[in-house]
């Protein structure tokens, strides 16, 4: 698809605004006390130093992430300590341009598909997170562009980029459901109810999704395989296991976090945190089977609920589900003013949450309790953002004009 100047404009425009940004917090680096760059960046530049060096990068204290992200960032160490923030920016510009192809290819039309495209482009959020050199950008893109590849029908390259999701972080593994009834053979477009005979033969295998399981899981086990020959368990422990038995008991959004709190000490804790899961599953596989033909609401919704109801919530999750809100819209009879008090609803129960949040951080205060009640508050106003939009969603087929049934 040729770049027309619209897009071309607000991505340089991006682009722009995301490199001014990075320059502000080299200066407000080098003159506050307060430091723009993100800590987790350091945790990445310093695991990237260890592999120049030719030893792990799990030598570096809490780096859990896969070492491609520490590879890919080894140009901090020999090239400059700002290469990471740039790639990080770049892949947040493509996440943006990859949301206006495919709004495009489903003729949403170029003034919807740009303003769409916009709302990820100047959201002051993903600006943010990627210019303090956060890596989260690496997976909206890796995302969208599984999207993209399947809404092409291309399921190989599909397969891999989604594996290579998943092995980067686990959360896209939500997404497996769908995608298998996605490619079924019973995928018609009517209504259908959910029995057990529907689902029986919704199951059944076909060319499309067991070629979309087969590369996926051989992508996968040489990926993880590889990092495993590479590094050992010093890998799966803190790229996988460290997530999945997590329990932060600091302050976070989640709801599960006070619980886990008290807890602590209890014998009992690690199976309180392991039944957190279990909300989580039954809702996502219900989304899967509900919307399935529809992988971007599929996605969203999947992403939404995991962040919403996960036992870890911190604001740069909400990025995994947002960068995929702009593919939901065009299919939401919602009015502006409906969504306009949801946004303010959203962002006021993150300002609630902020203020007990600060008292403990910076002054000492004991206000563990109150960030609960702010976290119970904020997950009600995200129920009702679920709830509204589920209320305003119309079906409307995605891909069909691309992805041809048996």
């Amino acid at each position: 698809m040729a770049l027309q100047w619209e897009i071309k404009t607000a991505l340089v425009l991006a682009l722009l605004i995301r490199t001014g940004m990075v320059l502000y917090g080299e200066w407000q680096d080098r003159n506050s006390i307060v430091k723009f760059t993100d800590v987790d960046y350091n945790v990445f530049t310093d695991a990237a130093e260890y592999m120049t060096q030719g030893v792990s990068p799990y030598n570096r204290s809490t780096y859990r992430y896969t070492p491609i992200l520490a590879w890919m960032l080894q140009p901090n160490i020999t090239i400059s300590p700002l290469f990471g923030k740039v790639l990080f920016v770049l892949f947040d510009v493509l996440s943006g341009y990859l949301i206006y192809v495919m709004l495009m290819s489903e003729k949403t039309g170029q003034v919807r598909s740009l303003q769409c495209a916009f709302m990820w482009l100047l959201n002051p959020l993903p600006i943010v997170v990627s210019c303090r050199g956060n890596a989260e950008s690496i997976m909206s893109f890796l995302v969208l562009l599984s999207l993209r590849l399947f809404q092409q029908n291309r399921i190989i390259l599909g397969a891999v980029v989604y594996a290579l999701s998943v092995h980067v972080k686990i959360y896209p593994l939500t997404y497996g459901v769908a995608l298998y009834l996605y490619y079924s053979r019973n995928n018609e477009e009517g209504g259908q109810r959910l029995t057990l005979q529907w689902i029986q033969e919704k199951l059944r295998p076909s060319k499309e999704n067991a070629t979309l399981v087969g590369v996926s899981l051989f992508t996968f086990v040489i990926l993880t395989g590889t990092c495993y020959q590479r590094y050992g368990w010093n890998f799966l422990q803190e790229t996988y296991l460290y997530h999945i038995v997590r329990r932060d008991i600091r302050h976070n959004f989640s709801v599960y976090f006070y619980m886990l709190y008290l807890t602590a000490g209890s014998p009992f804790a690690g199976i309180i945190g392991l039944t957190a899961f279990l909300p989580q599953l039954i809702l996502i596989v219900v989304c899967s089977l509900k919307f399935h033909k529809d992988p971007p609401m599929a996605f969203f919704l999947n992403t939404f609920i995991f962040v919403t109801f996960n036992k870890v919530c911190t604001s740069q999750y909400f990025l995994w589900y947002l960068c995929l809100l702009p593919l939901v819209l065009p299919s939401l009879t919602m009015s502006i003013s409906k969504g306009i008090t949801l946004i303010v609803a959203w962002l006021l129960g993150q300002g609630i949450w902020l203020m007990p949040a600060y008292y403990l951080e910076f002054e000492g205060m004991n206000t563990f309790f109150w960030i609960w009640c702010a976290g119970l508050l904020f997950f009600l106003i995200n129920i009702a953002v679920i709830a509204s939009i589920l209320d305003s969603y119309v079906y409307t087929p995605w891909g069909r004009g691309i992805h041809k049934q048996e």
